[in-house]
């Protein structure tokens, strides 16, 4: 799906992956689930680009749900996968701790299990190589993506923003669809390590520059950056 210019996503609000598109070839942004990648290969397809066209794939954190075909692309098509240093072991398949528990509905619940089973979820494989990075790194990708830690819903947690794409891409930092309750509008993201510091981070979102705020899970939100901090807080209040 073409969101702009030079903005694609792929998937739908319960779990979504992007692609920028620029004269320097294609930087993708999370890999979803394993069974994404035939969505993935068409929106190049419909973009008149390939595989070899992608030059490097950015990690917001390093969970399950987010590197679906990340090790097919860097093995296969010899593409590098850039993660947070402190998300390194998670992308990797190492422990990660017991989140708090987060409030359920039976519904949204099954269906996003579904959903991920038929997007072979279970056939998820972790990356044997990463290229790791910290906080404020331009990377060396089309579009020139910047890296700002947003710590909290995984210790390596980070935002992407692209200015040619006149967006950021926060991964779970925060969400527009809860996964497990369908409540939709932006809030907190379930499954996240440190709740508190989560929100805290949001507050580097304040101060930036783009039109698009795009979580991996809910659909694409557009308003005041500066006010998303307050906007979550509200939202786990009420």
């Amino acid at each position: 799906m073409k969101l702009g210019p030079h903005l694609h996503r792929i998937g739908n609000d319960i779990v979504a992956a992007y692609l920028v598109d620029t004269d320097d070839g294609v930087t993708v942004i999370d890999a979803g689930l394993p069974g994404h990648w035939r969505e993935f290969v068409a929106e190049l397809s419909a973009m008149g680009r390939s595989v070899d066209d992608v030059r490097g794939l950015v990690l917001t954190h390093g969970d399950s749900d987010h590197i679906g075909f990340a090790e097919r692309l860097r093995k296969d098509h010899g593409v590098p996968v850039f993660v947070h240093a402190d998300d390194a072991d998670r992308a990797r398949g190492g422990d990660k701790p017991k989140p708090p528990p987060d409030a359920k509905r039976l519904g949204p619940m099954l269906g996003f299990v579904t959903y991920a089973l038929r997007k072979k979820g279970w056939r998820t494989s972790y990356l044997t190589e990463v290229t790791e990075v910290t906080d404020g790194e331009v990377l060396p990708l089309p579009g020139s993506p910047r890296v700002i830690s947003m710590p909290g819903h995984s210790p390596g947690s980070i935002a992407v923003h692209v200015p040619v794409a006149d967006a950021i891409f926060v991964g779970d930092a925060l969400t527009t669809r809860h996964v497990l309750t369908g409540r939709t509008g932006v809030q907190a993201a379930p499954f996240t390590d440190e709740p508190a510091r989560a929100l805290e981070s949001l507050g580097r979102l304040s101060g930036l520059q783009a039109t698009w705020l795009l979580p991996g899970h809910g659909a694409p939100w557009q308003g005041d950056l500066a006010s998303v901090q307050d906007v979550v807080r509200q939202a786990a209040t009420s």
